[in-house]
């Protein structure tokens, strides 16, 4: 009996022992995960965690999302208008004055001179919950819409996907943090270093494009082509209205063509005179002779 409680207590005192040294094992590992052929354990951890946290990104999105449906949506509005006004100079300063009083920024700014008028485009970002407020102030400002186009873009699936994949690379870069304060190789270091390198690299550039759709769907954007077709009749001064003065003048005017109709045909006749002299000596020398010659043919 005594042999056998002997026995039953060198077993536990077995078990014991093994159950702690598997636990100092476990703790080893989890401190120095990169020395097992360095790279190859830090891509392996990187891959599960990865994958882990794809999958549970994809149900956080698909719940996110349609949390935020009910809830303030992302949409970037833009608009397209062309108009047509009596004054360039007007507009565009009445454009500029009610971009600065909603909060808003001019873009872009073109203006055109032809033949037609002045014309030009300009391009603005106006808050989003003044977009509407915007187009209706330019439309009143202007005599004729030609043409309005109003587009939007939902990017709020796009948005909570950002937000989830930023959420779980934060996670690895925090566990690579520990892993790195862990490390005791220096080629664990440097593979450690280059993995966190990588995924802050990832991180910024997710933080660059929630930064960028932010700033679209905060700020809406408006395009305005404007042409001006002002038609004005030209002032008729006081002397145009003086009819006496070019009745005189007219009269006048008259009188000088008669004359010089007349002093034409004087000069005509006058200075061609040798030559009419001379046509009419021939002319009748002619019909002299043809009248001699007629009675003498009769006779």
């Amino acid at each position: 009996m005594r042999k056998l409680f002997s026995l039953l207590v060198l077993v536990f005192f077995l078990l014991s022992c093994s159950n702690q040294d598997s636990g100092e094992m476990t703790a080893d590992m989890s401190v120095e995960s990169y020395d097992r052929s360095g790279a190859d354990m830090a891509e392996e951890n990187l891959a599960f965690t990865e994958s882990a946290d794809v999958e549970v990104e994809e149900v956080e999105n698909k719940s996110a999302v349609r949390e935020s449906e009910g809830n303030n949506r992302k949409v970037i509005y833009t608009a397209d208008l062309q108009v047509e006004v009596e004054s360039y100079q007007e507009i565009t300063e009445h454009i500029q004055k009610e971009t600065e009083r909603l909060g808003g920024y001019i873009v872009e700014s073109n203006l055109y001179n032809d033949s037609d008028g002045r014309s030009g485009q300009i391009t603005v970002r106006i808050p989003q919950e003044d977009f509407r407020t915007f187009i209706e102030i330019v439309e009143k400002g202007s005599t004729k819409v030609v043409e309005q186009t109003v587009s939007g873009q939902d990017v709020t699936e796009e948005f909570v996907d950002l937000e989830s994949r930023m959420k779980s690379k934060r996670q690895v870069e925090e566990r690579l943090l520990e892993f790195l304060t862990n490390a005791e190789k220096t080629e664990d270091l440097l593979k450690i270093s280059n993995d966190l390198a990588d995924i802050q690299e990832e991180i910024e550039t997710l933080i660059g494009r929630m930064n960028y759709l932010q700033d679209k769907t905060d700020f809406s954007t408006v395009t305005i082509r404007i042409y001006e077709n002002n038609v004005t009749l030209s002032s008729i001064d006081d002397d145009d209205l003086n009819t006496w003065e070019e009745t005189k003048k007219q009269f006048m005017r008259s009188v000088n063509f008669v004359i010089s109709v007349f002093s034409g045909i004087i000069v005509f006749f006058i200075g061609n005179l040798p030559v009419f002299l001379l046509v009419g000596v021939l002319l009748l020398i002619g019909f002299l002779t043809w009248r001699r010659k007629r009675k003498s043919e009769k006779s």
